[in-house]
């Protein structure tokens, strides 16, 4: 379910938490309640000053009963504050969960459905900055600012009305110094806010992305003797959220002082006060009661407008990860239709399919048309860049053709569900990703029913039960981060069992064996054969000795077909594929020691 965005900033929040409105309620009311009680033991240790101060100096004359159960009073005013806050952070935490668990599932449902040009356009760091920090933050929010947000609202309404109840002049003293405080925050915060918030979020998602692609091509800088310093992008993502967060620092330098020095030193108001309205008063102990409990009181009014600021801040942070959560949810998705198309063979043919990936008219492909004959073996070549990858991309649908149509039989992809789809085709890829699980698991990834039979069969198919009964706890042996490496061969040999396993009609194969030693290209080789019988298969071809077979040799260059047919037809064309196929076997020739001129 995509959530649709009506409101914004902290509003955005709580329509984000919309299933949880009645525990945020409570939350709400429990914490509002707590904000009150919590100045009752001031309102009690008035009445105990106020009976001290009767019988001075003749303290013996002090009705202890009076002063025990205002005693009484203050604590059980402190012992609601806790109970009703603690059951309002309860009911909030509770609110947190379920949200952070909605918008987790949202997200990461919704990322799975929009085209994959997003993930390499917005890159890996931002959406695990919005899925993990982002989110997180939300959470917090609603777990444990939300209740204090209440809080520091009720509780200067409450304070206001204890200010101006018992003395209205020293409350007016008060109230001129938060009115003060508060007012050069506000001058402070102006119209550029919003604007800092949004350049904060952004610095610190590219210094997360840099951080994530650092440490990714860690081998590689290592290799070549690199360190955090010399890798230009991290070093100019942490300079530049340097330079942001001294410049949004130093924003706040004064009037954060002005309005701490402010709140901390309220009784610098009321003594002078107190001092006039000392002079001209008739009853002193009614004066000296009011000047002590102000005095007293002053304190609290300083953590209450702490409470507020820490609101103000946490929630301007949070604004900004909503925002961004947002701008990932506002990418659109692949259209998917209920019931779809079903295929009626596994041909695979593209008519007139042109395709950029920005958009624009910068074309990856421009108006191909070829046919993958069900059951047949098509070969693609060509030079860099020149679309090879883009056309074995585009039949997942993981982009949408700019022009044109892609189709499976008679079913235009577009027509089909994602399920049906993905029912057609395998991938077997050269960048092979193993998740940090099984071998059981990474084996049937693709295909989470299969039994342990069928995982046992489509490894042997694949030539990796030799390797796997090697392996500390065969199948149950966890791959990844945490468990065991495998090496590139094996784990290409893992790709090719979760393509048997699917036992999908179509194979999109980007050549597997281009980088494997003699004896992991054997076994890949023999495991591809048995994969490939009796399917629709399409190669990516990078070495074209590996193709000469095919049933059809598709040659692209700059986005466009410019030559097809078997090696034998194309050879005596003396064309594209002719040169590419006496430069490649000229390279064959090249040693040590050997000189090669290719012309």
């Amino acid at each position: 379910m995509k959530e649709k965005k009506t409101k914004s900033g902290m509003s955005r929040i709580f329509e984000l938490a919309t299933g949880h409105k009645r525990l945020l309620a409570v939350s709400g009311v429990l914490a509002a309640l707590a904000a009150i009680a919590s100045f009752v033991p001031y309102v009690a240790v008035y009445y105990i000053i106020r009976d001290v101060i009767s019988v001075y100096p003749e303290f013996t004359k002090l009705n202890i009963d009076s002063v025990l159960g205002y005693g009484m009073i203050a604590v059980i005013g402190i012992a609601s504050d806790v109970i009703l806050f603690f059951g309002s952070s309860i009911c909030a935490h509770l609110a947190a969960f379920g949200t952070q668990y909605k918008l987790k599932t949202v997200l990461t449902e919704h990322i799975a459905k929009i085209p994959l040009g997003f993930h390499f356009n917005i890159g890996s760091g931002r959406f695990r900055k919005v899925l993990n920090q982002d989110i997180e933050q939300m959470e917090n929010f609603i777990a444990h600012t939300y209740p204090d947000m209440v809080a520091a609202f009720v509780a200067p309404a409450a304070l206001l009305a204890v200010l101006f109840v018992f003395d209205w002049r020293f409350g007016l003293a008060a109230f001129i110094a938060v009115i003060a405080a508060f007012g050069i925050q506000m001058i402070a915060m102006g119209s550029s806010n919003s604007q800092l918030m949004s350049k904060l979020q952004k610095n610190t998602a590219d210094m997360t992305e840099a951080t994530v692609e650092y440490v990714r091509g860690m081998p590689v800088l290592k290799a070549f003797g690199q360190t955090a310093h010399s890798f230009k992008q991290l070093r100019g993502a942490i300079t530049a959220y340097t330079k942001f967060m001294l410049t949004y620092t130093l924003k706040w330098k004064n009037s954060t002082a002005s309005f701490m020095a402010l709140i901390n030193n309220i009784y610098l108001f009321l003594i002078p006060v107190g001092i006039l309205i000392g002079k001209g008063t008739k009853d002193y102990n009614d004066f000296l009661l009011n000047f002590i409990f102000y005095l007293l009181l002053a304190p609290a009014m300083a953590s209450v407008l702490h409470k507020f600021l820490y609101v103000s801040s946490s929630s301007m942070r949070v604004s900004g990860g909503v925002e961004s959560f947002d701008e990932i949810m506002a990418l659109p998705e692949l259209v998917e239709i209920e019931r779809g198309k079903k295929p009626d063979d596994a041909t695979v043919s593209f008519q007139n399919v042109s395709f950029s990936y920005s958009g624009d008219d910068n074309l990856a492909l421009s108006d191909v048309s070829f046919t993958a004959r069900a059951g047949e073996v098509t070969a693609i070549v060509g030079t860099s860049g020149g679309g090879k990858s883009t056309i074995a991309h585009l039949i997942p649908r993981f982009w949408d053709v700019s022009r044109g149509r892609i189709c499976i039989g008679d079913a235009d992809i577009r027509e089909m569900t994602e399920q049906d789809l993905m029912r057609q085709v395998s991938f077997v890829f050269q960048d092979v990703y193993l998740f940090n699980q099984s071998v059981r698991d990474n084996i049937k990834i693709g295909f989470p029913e299969a039994s342990d039979e069928e995982v046992k069969e489509a490894a042997k198919a694949a030539c990796c039960d030799e390797f796997i009964a090697n392996l500390p706890n065969g199948y149950d042996t966890v791959l990844g981060e945490g468990g065991i490496h495998l090496s590139g061969g094996e784990a290409q040999r893992i790709s090719i069992a979760r393509a048997i396993i699917r036992n999908t009609p179509v194979l999109v194969l980007d050549e597997a064996t281009a980088f494997a030693d003699p004896e992991n290209e054997r076994l890949i080789q023999t495991a591809l054969r048995r994969l490939m019988e009796g399917r629709t298969v399409i190669i990516i071809a990078h070495r074209l000795g590996s193709i000469k077979d095919a049933d059809n040799i598709l040659v692209m260059n700059e986005g466009k077909l410019v030559e097809s047919g078997t090696h034998s037809a194309l050879l005596q064309t003396n064309g594209v594929y002719s040169d590419m196929w006496t430069r490649y076997t000229q390279s064959l020739e090249w040693g040590i020691g050997k000189e090669t001129v290719i012309s």
